[in-house]
């Protein structure tokens, strides 16, 4: 199955459901280690396996406790280097500091390079990501870097889950995610359209408000699709405007449900059948508090990314048919 049996996972404290998830998919036990903080905060690694000559891949997600996590990951790829591991790839499936990919006002921090930089001086050769909030982040490395996509397998979830799509409109709640609603609406074969925020310039201080462009919603399954949500109020506002503007129903399929700061029990008051999220996140806790939230598993994706990096295959599989045609694992 594998070149040597020479590939070997690792996980961080980050996300240890998902590692445990991807390493059974591939029928390979997680290298046993420990990450562990001091009293000072200062964190340790300890890897109990060798990993000398080995394909290695260090499963880290940039969620929870952002910093320590990222921390985590870097000290892992040092650890792994200074142990002569033959290849040390990065699978990070939420990316963090994402958001901050370019220079957007006077004296902000291009943070994305950073941790770009930040992991290549660590020592990672690869890195595996999925959804990345701006696909120019691709091109701060100078490694390989494999952005796959989470489309496929909502795709596959729209087609199974959603009775009437075919009635269905897909909506970017701004307009940075255009480009991602209309790739989707074409291969659904549906409408989409698009909700711009917008002030009243006649209001001082007025609060933003919520205008749909491009599009009719009307008597139609309104899906909203974005890959991040974090606070919630611009979800809130666009699934308020899609019920004002007639939509038959509403539904939200979200890639990375980080939730930070969403008061989850007012997402069950939304007019909204279902949030959909992925578990390149944590979600135990989030669907404890909120009904309304599912989560599609994407450990499948990734362990097949892995297998094909280690065999040196092709991974633009992934990107199309494969997924879409594959069972939808809802955990």
């Amino acid at each position: 199955m594998y070149h040597n049996n020479s590939i070997r996972i690792l996980a961080g404290n980050s996300h240890p459901e998902l590692a445990n998830s991807v390493a059974e998919r591939l029928n390979v036990p997680l290298v046993p280690c420990t990450v562990k903080q001091f009293s000072n905060g200062e964190i340790n690694v300890k890897i109990s396996e060798s990993v000398r000559d080995e394909d290695v891949f260090i499963v880290q997600s940039g969620c929870g406790d952002v910093n320590d996590n990222l921390m985590e990951l870097l000290i892992l790829i040092s650890a792994c280097r200074t142990a002569s591991a033959r290849r040390i790839t990065a699978v990070i499936p939420c990316f963090p500091y994402a958001r901050m990919d370019k220079k957007d006002q006077s004296r902000a921090p291009i943070t994305a390079k950073l941790v770009a930089n930040m992991l290549v001086v660590a020592g990672c050769d690869h890195v595996i990501t999925m959804d990345l909030h701006a696909s120019q982040i691709q091109g701060f490395f100078d490694i390989p870097v494999d952005n796959l996509w989470s489309e496929p397998l909502m795709i596959a979830y729209i087609r199974r889950q959603i009775e009437g799509w075919e009635n269905g409109i897909i909506v970017s709640p701004d307009a940075g995610g255009a480009k991602r609603v209309t790739a989707l609406a074409d291969k659904l074969g549906v409408e989409f359209a698009l909700i711009h925020r917008a002030r009243d310039n006649k209001v001082r201080d007025a609060p933003e408000r919520m205008d749909i462009l491009v599009g009719d919603v009307k008597d139609k399954v309104a899906i909203l699709v974005d890959d991040m949500i974090d606070t919630g109020v611009t979800l809130a506002m666009a699934a308020k405007t899609l019920k004002e503007k007639g939509a038959r129903s509403v539904h939200a399929l979200i890639s990375h449900g980080l939730l930070s700061e969403v008061n989850l029990a007012s997402i069950d008051a939304l007019p909204l059948e279902q949030l959909v999220v992925t578990n390149s996140v944590p979600q135990q806790a989030h669907q404890a508090q909120c009904a309304k939230l599912v989560t599609v598993d994407v450990s499948a994706p990734i362990a097949e990314s892995i297998r094909r990096t280690h065999n040196g295959e092709s991974i633009s599989l992934l990107f199309g048919e494969w997924a879409e045609t594959g069972t939808v694992t809802i955990v």
